[in-house]
């Protein structure tokens, strides 16, 4: 076989020219996936409960959305976590190869039924419903040439106004977030005897 090849070249040639042919032409119809499916997808939902311990989160924010997500249209199972803070986090996982929009409008409607049974301060707070990555996909790093004009503080502030809304807008972006210091803030020191005569005007008017 490979004698053949060898004395008649421009058979070689030719086979070889066929073969780069069909190649170039299935280049452009073999789909491409830059980030295939190998994990489930999953819609995560975040509650907030101010002042409560993550045994009362549990109890009055956690269980009544569970029960109600509970059995939604794809699920496979879900997990919970509520802290001390009074945030609640439910992560709720579907079937390889589920829609993740179809899944997150599925547990935004059960969440919505569950309302009534929530704290009104929960409901005051919101309710956030959205599809997530069970991985980072992308991690970007931020700096300044000046650290004295652009400090760590500003980087992030810059980054949340800035930056972060516009990755939010790209397609196929559920989440993104800042890992850093914390944000810009102001303290405020009120003189009681000017707050009594600003209220004293304010009844007189």
């Amino acid at each position: 076989m490979l004698k053949q090849f060898i004395e008649r070249p421009v058979l070689s040639t030719v086979i070889s020219i066929i073969l780069l042919l069909l190649g170039a032409l299935s280049l452009f119809n073999l789909p491409i996936a830059l980030f295939p499916d190998i994990a489930p997808p999953s819609v995560q939902v975040t509650a907030f409960y101010p002042g409560a311990n993550a045994e009362v989160v549990a109890r009055s924010v956690a269980t009544p959305i569970e029960e109600a997500v509970n059995g939604v249209e794809n699920m496979t199972y879900m997990t919970s976590n509520s802290s001390n803070d009074g945030t609640m986090t439910l992560s709720v996982f579907f079937k390889q190869g589920a829609d993740a929009d179809n899944a997150a409008v599925n547990v935004q409607n059960r969440v919505s039924k569950a309302m009534s049974q929530l704290p009104q301060e929960v409901v005051q707070a919101g309710i956030s419903t959205q599809k997530v990555q069970n991985s980072m996909i992308m991690f970007m790093g931020l700096t300044s040439e000046d650290e004295k004009q652009y400090d760590e503080l500003f980087l992030q502030n810059y980054l949340k106004i800035n930056v972060i809304p516009q990755i939010q807008r790209i397609p196929g972006v559920a989440q993104a977030q800042v890992f850093g210091t914390r944000d810009y803030s102001m303290r405020i020191w009120l003189k009681p005897d000017r707050l009594e005569l600003i209220i004293f005007l304010l009844r007189k008017c």
